[in-house]
């Protein structure tokens, strides 16, 4: 998922009451909110505007978020937290609360191929052919191993359950494999109008072909490879992978929810099998802050790979790296990763030289909408000054 130009507006949510669920509605953050600055940038002109990122919180739970958790680090740190953890119990909501990750997933499936490149164990300018061989047909030119990192493979979005959240809703629990995702993929044919490399269009096949990679490659999982070469190394103890179809989030976590039908509809558990890795994962702020950190700091990926993280194709409609994407806010050059699962939008953002970057979970209640709205909401005050 990325942050298109336009923002979409939940129209029911102005007009319709909860018939669902009850949602409170205030003035002020919740009596569970917090504010907190481990630095003082209130006073520092290098510090986050903590005024800005206070009034971001404020008023939650409302109808866009039901909760927010925000993470700022660099020249003075802060984090925050607002909302309800449950909208029947009015519980509030927990700053340490797993969440689901969505597509910054996609930062530990580039930073694992590029690990095994800069091992030699790949090579970027491979092909899918030639590492999984028989995967793809004879009617697909040869997609390199950095075409389906920066989404310009040319491959058509694979098997879905549906397009938007009520389309999926009931089919929630239902299982939809990888390879069933990829088999679908493949059936389509390749892109009728571009050939690998010409175009970037973003979506989770790229991802999951690059999941299987890493498999076939290390002879081991996906989910154990990222534990053993990111999350351990780094000390995010509270992230990793749902257990096959398990459709829960284990350990404390706040619930999720969506407008569906006018309702407001609790979409906390949910088999998130088909999006693997390309948007499975479950962490936490203070997790994804860590692996920002030590992925731009050269702990995770080697310079001469990291670098491909940052490179924008020469492709048309190319607008993003592999996987982040540069946006100037206030004079800097900020690089992010969005991802959404229904109940859950999560933006992990940073300057290269981490001056500033930000971390967030945000229990939107349109996560799978646009994400300007949330991010213009939640993240750009990390970043006013």
């Amino acid at each position: 998922m990325r942050l298109r130009p336009t923002a979409v507006t939940v129209t029911a949510a102005l007009t319709l009451g909860l018939t669902a669920l009850p949602l409170a509605t205030t003035a002020s953050a919740h009596p569970g909110s917090s504010c907190a600055a481990s630095a003082k940038p209130s006073t520092s002109m290098e510090g986050p505007d903590v005024e800005a990122l206070c009034a971001a919180l404020a008023g939650l739970p409302d109808k866009d978020a039901t909760a927010a958790l925000i993470r700022v680090g660099g020249k003075g740190s802060w984090h925050g937290v607002a909302g309800v953890r449950d909208v029947r119990t009015d519980a509030p909501a927990l700053e340490n609360a797993r969440f689901r990750a969505g597509s910054t997933t996609k930062i530990v499936t580039a930073a694992l191929v590029l690990q095994l490149a800069a091992e030699g164990r790949i090579s970027l300018d491979g092909t899918v052919q030639q590492y999984l061989p028989g995967l793809l047909t004879e009617d697909f030119a040869p997609v390199t191993v950095r075409q389906l990192l920066n989404y310009t493979s040319g491959l058509q979005p694979g098997a879905s359950l549906g397009n938007t959240v009520e389309e999926m809703y009931p089919h929630r629990f239902a299982t939809l494999t990888p390879a069933e995702v990829v088999a679908a993929s493949v059936a389509k044919g390749p892109d009728p109008e571009y050939a690998p490399g010409e175009r970037q269009d973003y979506g989770n096949i790229h991802y999951t072909v690059l999941g299987m990679l890493i498999e076939k490659v290390t002879s081991d999982t996906y989910a154990h490879q990222a534990a053993v070469r990111i999350f351990r190394p780094l000390g995010m103890r509270h992230t990793s992978f749902p257990a096959g179809t398990d459709p829960r989030i284990h350990g404390p976590h706040n619930r999720g929810y969506d407008w569906i039908d006018g309702e407001l509809v609790d979409v906390t558990d949910w088999n998130m099998s088909d999006r693997w890795a390309a948007g499975d994962m479950i962490s936490t702020t203070a997790d994804l802050e860590r692996l920002l950190f030590g992925l731009f700091r050269g702990r995770v990926v080697p310079e001469p790979q990291l670098k491909e993280m940052f490179a924008v194709p020469d492709a048309v409609d190319a607008t993003m790296g592999a996987p982040f994407s540069p946006y100037q806010l206030n004079g800097r050059t900020v690089w992010a990763k969005t991802g959404s699962r229904p109940g859950y939008h999560t933006v992990v953002a940073g300057t290269r030289d981490l001056s500033r970057t930000v971390v967030y979970s945000v229990n939107s209640t349109d996560a799978k909408g646009d994400g300007l709205a949330i991010a213009q909401r939640f993240a750009f005050p990390a970043f006013n000054r």
